[in-house]
């Protein structure tokens, strides 16, 4: 990991009507619009649906990083976030995130060892960790 701080910087561009498009150096353009619960065609990325990405990216992502320390041996990880957007004094905010995360692992030795990974995973998330909503992580582990 390169030293902190990190920065990070997207571009967005509109037009009074449309899709927006959002960019950053060395990535594809994302095209954005509002999600159906606002009127939109729910035909692309809304914020909403980013936020809810970033926080499933980010614990998988975690989860990754933290089971190759711990040299869990594992075959695949699926994760489902799940947000809860409400009026809280006038704001609307996400007010639940629920993360549930599908494990498969090779040995049902490691289950304990991967549900103490996965819980280790959610709260190491820099997203999450960057939020204000209520967290909850459900965790389904196999064997496969």
């Amino acid at each position: 990991m390169l030293s902190l701080p990190h920065h990070y910087s997207i571009k967005v561009n509109g037009a009074p009507t449309g899709d927006l498009i959002a960019s950053a150096d060395h990535l594809p353009d994302l095209e954005v619009s509002p999600p159906l619960e606002f009127g939109g065609p729910g035909d692309k990325w809304s914020p909403e649906d980013l936020l809810m990405a970033a926080v499933a990216n980010c614990l998988v992502l975690s989860f990754r990083a933290i089971a190759a320390t711990s040299k869990l041996e594992w075959k695949s990880i699926e994760c489902v976030s799940e947000g809860e957007l409400n009026l809280v004094d006038g704001k609307m905010l996400f007010t639940k995130i629920l993360s549930k995360v599908e494990l498969v692992i090779l040995s049902e030795d490691d289950r304990a060892k991967a549900e103490k990974l996965l819980h280790k995973a959610e709260q190491t998330c820099l997203i999450s960790n960057s939020l204000s909503a209520e967290l909850t992580l459900e965790p389904f582990i196999t064997t496969g």
